[in-house]
């Protein structure tokens, strides 16, 4: 988790404008001057009314203006942050660190592809949809479509990443040993140290729903359709892929994978990929992990390709969903009768090629590396909501789910072992901790050095935020 301002970069304008300098409204009087006699207060009144934007701050050659304080103030209000103070004073500061680290990545040649910047976009519109209940009620609240938030938030997006990118290459080579971690913690009063929230160990087994041989033969219809239209030029490859593919991350992108290697591609999906060799000619039908798709090579740069896909699902009937679930009922039945265990159904009658090998235990990926140990949070949704109430040892009723392919699969799970809240400690939750005082260490550096960077950064700042109590000294020269 990031701390301090990398926090509020969450929060950055979508519709940073750029440029410099007041604007204003142009207004005129057909025939006429302003007569002489009008009052100093009304022509305060006419200027004040008139300006739409100004700039407030400049950071080097980057300027700040209203409208970004006004919008970052909106957004923080949508996400229900407290600033903790003024946010007059607060919110301006925070955009203007943001505004050196961004000076810094440019300087040391820092770049994002756009394919990461669309979907960090559309993971903020997504998670807005859920604050406000709808699009309908998000596209009246900030009154754009979805497609203008997507456009007007690109290159605002793109920054951030930049900072995130920058902020990560300062601190790269921080580390903290086990001496300097107990050192930390030993005199620490016990309300400081870290809350380690309820964890839980989860085995689960699968079954998918069988698809009608029908179903699999109308998306493969679909797919040669769409290679005919792209063959007769009536139609582009990207258009179809916008319209028709079900991958959420490469539709709106006109189907697009970015440069991509061989291992973190479905086999039988970099199979064919990386056999392609004519931008001109669209791939046979490929069956994946994920379903059915049809794919364009763009480019390919020594052992990476980029190319273009656009996939189909085939759907699954309600009457096959009824008799999969049916099927793991009977499964639990005969666990609870002790004709075999729980581990032993998820060895050899799940369909969760992930969790076979170990017998059914689900693993959570983190940042430390693998854990069978999840917090509520990081289970999948359906999951979590059948664990949340059951003892241990308790298998649930099946239910169904969307697995991490996307496919519609039905579950149950066996809740293995829940670990409550608690604070931690050295010998249960060191890397906990260690995180803890490397978080620290890391944010104290960047702390220094945007206090040095500011010795040496052009900054000027509009009188009205001259008496503000701000985090770093020296925007004030």
């Amino acid at each position: 988790m990031r701390t301090s301002f990398l926090i509020l970069a969450g929060f950055i304008s979508s519709f940073m404008l750029a440029g410099a300098g007041t604007k204003t409204y142009q207004t005129c009087k057909k025939g006429t001057e302003q007569s002489a006699d009008t009052t100093e207060r009304q022509r305060k009144d006419v200027q004040e009314h008139s300006v739409i934007d100004e700039v407030v701050w400049v950071v080097g050659d980057e300027a700040i203006l209203k409208s970004d304080i006004e919008m970052m103030r909106m957004q923080a209000a949508m996400e229900g942050h407290n600033w903790g103070g003024d946010p007059d004073c607060a919110i301006p500061e925070q955009i203007a660190v943001q505004k050196l680290f961004l000076n810094q990545s440019a300087i040391d040649s820092v770049d994002i592809s756009d394919a990461d910047v669309y979907q960090d976009v559309e993971a903020q519109i997504n998670h807005w949809i859920q604050l406000t209940g709808s699009k309908e009620k998000l596209e009246e609240y900030r009154g754009q479509s979805i497609t203008e938030m997507r456009k007007s938030m690109f290159d605002d997006f793109k920054n951030r990443k930049l900072v995130q990118r920058m902020r990560e290459r300062l601190v790269a080579d921080i580390n903290v040993s086990p001496a300097e971690v107990r050192r930390f913690f030993k005199d620490l009063p016990e309300d400081s140290i870290p809350f380690v929230p309820t964890e839980v160990e989860v085995a689960i087994i699968t079954n998918t729903p069988k698809i009608p041989i029908e179903e699999i033969n109308r998306v493969k219809d679909e797919l040669r359709d769409y290679t005919d239209r792209i063959n007769s030029g009536s139609i582009s490859f990207s258009t179809l892929a916008r319209l028709y593919s079900e991958d959420p991350g490469t539709a709106r992108l006109g189907g697009e994978l970015d440069y991509t290697g061989r291992g973190l591609l479905d086999p039988a999906f970099a199979a064919v990929a990386f056999n392609l060799t004519d931008p001109n000619k669209i791939s046979k039908i490929v069956e994946s992990e994920f379903g059915y798709h049809i794919i364009q090579l763009v480019d390919r740069r020594g052992d990476k390709v980029k190319v273009r896909h656009i996939l189909r699902k085939p759907k699954v009937s309600g009457e096959e969903i009824e008799k999969t679930m049916t099927r793991l009922d009977s499964i639990v039945n005969d666990v609870r009768t002790e004709k075999f265990t729980f581990e032993e159904a998820a060895t050899y009658l799940s369909d969760d090629k992930d969790t076979r090998n170990s017998r059914g235990l689900m693993s959570n990926l983190t940042e430390m590396g693998r854990t069978s140990k999840f917090r509520m949070q990081d289970l999948p949704q359906e999951i979590a909501q059948m664990v949340g109430s059951m003892q241990v040892g308790e298998i649930s009723k099946p239910f169904q789910m969307i697995n991490s392919q996307g496919k519609t699969v039905c579950a149950v799970v066996k809740l293995k072992n829940r670990i409550e809240g608690h604070r931690a400690t050295i010998t249960d939750d060191f890397n906990i901790l260690k995180d803890v005082v490397m978080n620290k260490r890391r944010n104290d550096f960047l702390h220094e050095w945007v206090k040095e960077k500011l010795k040496t950064t052009y900054v000027r700042i509009s009188d009205s935020y001259k008496n503000c109590n701000f985090e770093y000294e020296g925007w004030i020269k």
